[in-house]
C-alpha cells in the first residue's frame, strides 16, 4: 500500500502538484473548471511552516495589503495598479494569503480576482449609484443596530473583515478608510433588544464576527442569548471562506454552546471551494450549525449558468444549502460588477427543474433605499382568477389548477400565454 501511495504522489509531483499537511496541492493554474476541491497552500509562502500557516492570526498578519505587495506576486493591469493607488479612501485593500493563492498571476479578469483586487472601474460613478444602498443608515435606531425588518434585527459588532470585497454593501463605514465610521454602541444596543420584545431573531454582521477572539465571542452571544425574547442568532461571515484556519474546533464548541445559532456564509465562486473551505465548513456542520449561502451576482465572476450550478453543487457537498443570489446592490463603484437583472433570472430558470430543489438558491434584489429583500423569479404564474391559476413547469409546459373561489384573493394579472410572458 505505501508503495501505491509513494508512486502515485511521485507522479502528482512529476506534473506540477506537490504536497502539504497530506493534502494534495495543485498550482492555481491547474484547477481548471473549479467543481474539484483542491488546496494550494502555501502557494505564493514557500517557505512557511505548516504550523504558520494554519494559524489563523499569522494569516491575518501576513495579508496582502499594499501595491508592491501585490506586484511580488501578481502581473497587474493598469486597471488595477490604478485601482489599487486610489483603494485607500473607499475601501482597504486586504487579501489573506489562502485566498490570495486563488489568484493566477497573469489574469486580471479571473473571477477570484475581479472579487478582491482594486480596479479603477471604482472611481466611475452612475446615476443610480449609492452609499447606503440599503438604507441601513435610516433604519438605526441605536449606533450599529439596523431594524428594518419587524422581528429581526442586524447588529453590526465590527468594521473589520479578514479580506475585503470589492462590491462590499457597506464600503462606506466597512475597512477603515471609508467616507464613514462604525461607532457600534453596545450597551445602548443591548438595551434596545431588552426592550423591543418583537425582536425574536439577531443577526451579526459588519465586518465579520468571526475575526473576534472565541472569548469575545462567546461574551457577546451570551450577552444575547440572557434577552429572553431572542429566540435564534444568527451570524453573516465570509471567514470560513477567506480564512479557513479561523474554524477551529475550539471556535465550534464556543458557537455550539449558543444554540439555536444558525449561519450564513458568502461564496460566490467554485473554486473558492477549497479543500481547507470544505473541512472547515464540516467542523462547523458538524457543531451542529445549519449552513445557508448568499452569492451576489458579479460581471466576470459567477454571471452564468455552468458557474453556478457547479458552485451550488459544491456547497451541497460541503453540506451548505444555497440560501440567495443577490443582484449586487447599487454601491458607488460597482456599475462595472454588475450585471442585468435579466441575467439573475436566466440562471434562476436554468436550475428551477434541472437539478434538485435543495439547489436552487432564491435570486433577490434588497430594493434600494430601505425596502427590503424582493424575490425575483421567472414568470411561472400566467393568469389567475377565482375559478383557476394557470401555470407552467419548468419544461415550458402549461397546467391549469382549480382555485378554490375566494373572492377577496389577489390575482397575478389577466393576460394571454404568449411566450414573452414566460420569462417576466
Amino acid at each position: 500500500m505505501r508503495c501505491a501511495l509513494k508512486s502515485a504522489c511521485v507522479d502528482a509531483i512529476s506534473k506540477g502538484f506537490s504536497f502539504f499537511n497530506d493534502k494534495m496541492i495543485t498550482p492555481v493554474s491547474e484547477e481548471g473548471n473549479g467543481k474539484g476541491f483542491v488546496s494550494h497552500a502555501p502557494g505564493f509562502w514557500p517557505q512557511t511552516p505548516p504550523e504558520l500557516w494554519n494559524d489563523w492570526k499569522w494569516q491575518l498578519k501576513n495579508r496582502v495589503t499594499s501595491l508592491a505587495h501585490l506586484e511580488q506576486h501578481l502581473d497587474l493591469s493598469d486597471e488595477e495598479r490604478s485601482g489599487v493607488l486610489l483603494s485607500g479612501d473607499k475601501l482597504a485593500l486586504a487579501v489573506t494569503p489562502h485566498f490570495f493563492n486563488l489568484i493566477p498571476r497573469n489574469n486580471p479578469e479571473d473571477p477570484i480576482r475581479r472579487q478582491v483586487i482594486p480596479r479603477i472601474e471604482e472611481t466611475w460613478t452612475s446615476p443610480y449609484d449609492m452609499a447606503d444602498p440599503c438604507g441601513e443608515d435610516s433604519h438605526m435606531p441605536v449606533p450599529g443596530l439596523v431594524h428594518r425588518y419587524p422581528d429581526r434585527v442586524l447588529f453590526l459588532v465590527t468594521d473589520r473583515c479578514a479580506s475585503y470585497c470589492r462590491y462590499c454593501t457597506r464600503s462606506r463605514v466597512v475597512s477603515g478608510v471609508g467616507e464613514q465610521e462604525l461607532h457600534t454602541n453596545f450597551e445602548e444596543a443591548f438595551q434596545y433588544l431588552e426592550t423591543h420584545t418583537e425582536v425574536r431573531d439577531v443577526l451579526l454582521s459588519g465586518g465579520d464576527a468571526l475575526i473576534f477572539s472565541d472569548d469575545k465571542i462567546d461574551k457577546l452571544l451570551s450577552r444575547l442569548r440572557a434577552i429572553k425574547h431572542i429566540e435564534f442568532l444568527r451570524i453573516g461571515t465570509r471567514v470560513p471562506i477567506f480564512l479557513p484556519q479561523r474554524i477551529t474546533p475550539e471556535l465550534c464548541t464556543t458557537l455550539a454552546k449558543h444554540h439555536p445559532l444558525w449561519m450564513s456564509v458568502h461564496v460566490n465562486h467554485p473554486r473558492e471551494l477549497t479543500i481547507e473551505v470544505k473541512e472547515a465548513l464540516e467542523r462547523l456542520a458538524n457543531a451542529g450549525i445549519p449552513l445557508g449561502n448568499q452569492s451576489v451576482l458579479l460581471a466576470g465572476v459567477n454571471d452564468d449558468l455552468e458557474t453556478m450550478k457547479t458552485l451550488v453543487h459544491k456547497l451541497l457537498m460541503c453540506r451548505v444549502r444555497p440560501y440567495y443570489i443577490y443582484q449586487c446592490d447599487l454601491i458607488n463603484g460597482s456599475s462595472h460588477l454588475r450585471t442585468s437583472v435579466a441575467k439573475g433570472i436566466e440562471i434562476i430558470e436554468g436550475l428551477r427543474g434541472h437539478t434538485t430543489g435543495y439547489a436552487v438558491p432564491q435570486f433577490v434584489i434588497d430594493a434600494p433605499g430601505g425596502g427590503g429583500k424582493v424575490p425575483i423569479n421567472p414568470g411561472y404564474v400566467l393568469y389567475h382568477d377565482n375559478e383557476k391559476i394557470v401555470i407552467r413547469n419548468y419544461e415550458g409546459e402549461i397546467f391549469d389548477y382549480p382555485e378554490t373561489g375566494n373572492e377577496n384573493v389577489q390575482f397575478a394579472p389577466q393576460r394571454e400565454y404568449h411566450d414573452e410572458y414566460l420569462y417576466s
